[in-house]
């Protein structure tokens, strides 16, 4: 099969409630063209040309906003989020000063609270109105210079309260995807590299031909590594039956696909000193069949964890962006803290919001905004696991109860994140949340090790969050802000493997 991955656009996407009419120059022809779900851009006065803008890219609460020449700044692009919120700088939001509904009330920044003074309806006709008021932004008294101010008034039709967002040309085509692609390949076409891949069933690049995995028997303490049987294919199981036959097997580490070394060795191990509080997990709990052929699971019970310290191997950190996914199971789940994986602490402690950026799968729903019973795809952050961008009902969430299940996160480190989710065996994903980061947690501050089946403040002594119940069949890291094309091509890869 053959993918052809469309580059990102060069401004994100943004879940707009609305559409806004954008006129776009092309010579001395304007073209209509709306603004996509989740895209973040300038806001452009259609009478003056000029952008809707925070004074000096400035950030102190009480700014008021004005006209000014579009420069592509900081204080000029604005992300239209799930829940009406027009955004700055990530935690900024315009805002109605003083709660004011009346003619000449001055539009300015302050942290976002949620009050419906901060929400704005797009409409077609590119006025945005304000929820609580109903009047129109406007560029007072029709001005189209720069500096002129920017605040609320009754509205009238006038071009001084129309609004585009330009979108930017169509970027050449990628190159197409060789036949025979894994998972990380589709990533790299897509300008977002794995920098750590995963996976006890098969090969995530095809041309991998390496070990996935080592077990250990108690027999004898004698180790074996488990590869695949071609290049690019799936687990050579016969190996680990026929080592593993007449005693019991655990799996030690899986080893990372990707040539940087992130190894997830099992916390307890002599490779991550100072753990004592987590065991390997036996390597014969679960078989199934991918692509026909006979693999074993990492099936992980209350005890189990694995971890890296890959902070120096090209694991993104602090604000970086990064993207990841994992293929789990909707029957195989439990409410203990956490079933992670993804980005964790070096310290292996709870370092306050925004340490973590990990994928979490469980019945566990910490402030709600939760459907169902689950499992639910979450994000953990560190100090929470997030449904959504805030601790409020987010009516996208879904539990995913399939025996396999696609779960994937990207987060762009200062201002967005996205949850998806999705039957590993067919169908396309869902977008659970797809907005601002939760508040407190912009920028992020990841430290770059990796986890897996546990929480990052694991398995230290006095340590918890090794409390978990999952399944891990296959998942990756990647380097940047990977694009909806490419995540969905992601899937289709998954589902062609053959899950069964």
């Amino acid at each position: 099969m053959v993918f052809r991955i469309p580059r990102p656009r060069r401004y994100g996407r943004l879940s707009a409630l609305g559409t806004v009419l954008v006129l776009v120059a092309v010579g001395a022809t304007a073209v209509a063209a709306p603004i996509e779900p989740g895209q973040s851009a300038p806001i452009v006065g259609a009478q003056s040309g000029r952008c809707l803008t925070v004074p000096g890219a400035g950030t102190a609460n009480g700014t008021q906003t004005h006209l000014w020449d579009c420069t592509s700044t900081a204080g000029q692009t604005w992300t239209y989020t799930a829940d009406k919120q027009l955004t700055a700088h990530g935690n900024k939001c315009l805002d109605a000063s003083g709660r004011g509904t009346t003619n000449g009330t001055a539009v300015i920044i302050w942290d976002c609270n949620g009050q419906n003074n901060q929400q704005w309806n797009v409409n077609p006709d590119g006025t945005i109105t304000g929820v609580q008021s109903g009047l129109c932004l406007d560029a007072n008294a029709g001005g189209t210079a720069n500096g002129t101010r920017i605040t609320l008034w009754s509205c009238n039709g006038g071009t001084n309260q129309r609004w585009n967002s330009p979108t930017p040309p169509p970027d050449p085509p990628d190159p197409p995807v060789p036949g025979g692609a894994g998972t990380c390949d589709i990533y790299a076409s897509g300008g977002t590299p794995c920098i750590a891949a995963h996976s006890t069933v098969r090969a995530l690049y095809g041309t991998y031909n390496g070990n996935l995995y080592q077990v250990r028997r108690s027999s004898d303490s004698t180790t074996r590594n488990i590869g695949v049987l071609s290049a690019g294919g799936t687990a050579d199981a016969a190996t680990q039956d026929s080592f593993c036959a007449g005693t019991t097997c655990v799996i030690t580490v899986i080893y990372d696909q990707s040539g940087r070394g992130n190894d997830l060795w099992y916390q307890g191990s002599s490779v991550v000193p100072g753990s004592n509080q987590s065991r390997p997990a036996i390597a014969t709990s679960e078989s199934l069949a991918v692509g026909g052929s006979k693999a074993y699971s990492l099936y992980i019970n209350p005890g189990n964890s694995y971890w890296r310290d890959g902070h120096l191997t090209g694991v993104p950190t602090g604000s970086a962006p990064e993207g990841m996914y994992m293929v789990t199971s909707g029957t195989h789940v439990n409410g203990g803290c956490c079933f992670d994986y993804g980005n964790s602490e070096t310290t292996r402690a709870a370092d306050a919001a925004g340490a973590m950026d990990a994928i979490n799968f469980s019945t566990q729903c910490w402030f709600g905004g939760c459907a169902g019973r689950g499992p639910w795809v979450q994000a953990d952050l560190e100090w929470g696991l997030y449904s959504g961008g805030s601790q409020t009902w987010n009516p996208n969430q879904r539990a995913f109860t399939s025996k396999f299940v696609t779960a994937m996160l990207k987060n762009n480190g200062t201002s967005r994140f996205a949850l998806k989710g999705g039957n590993a065996q067919t169908g396309s994903l869902t977008t659970l949340w797809d907005g601002a980061l939760p508040p407190g947690y912009s920028p992020m501050k990841k430290q770059g090790a990796i986890i897996l089946g546990s929480g990052g403040d694991c398995c230290k002594p006095g340590g918890g969050a090794n409390l978990s119940a999952g399944t891990f069949y296959e998942g990756a890291m990647v380097s940047g802000y990977p694009s909806d094309a490419t995540e969905n091509a992601v899937q289709a890869n998954i589902i062609a493997a053959g899950y069964r």
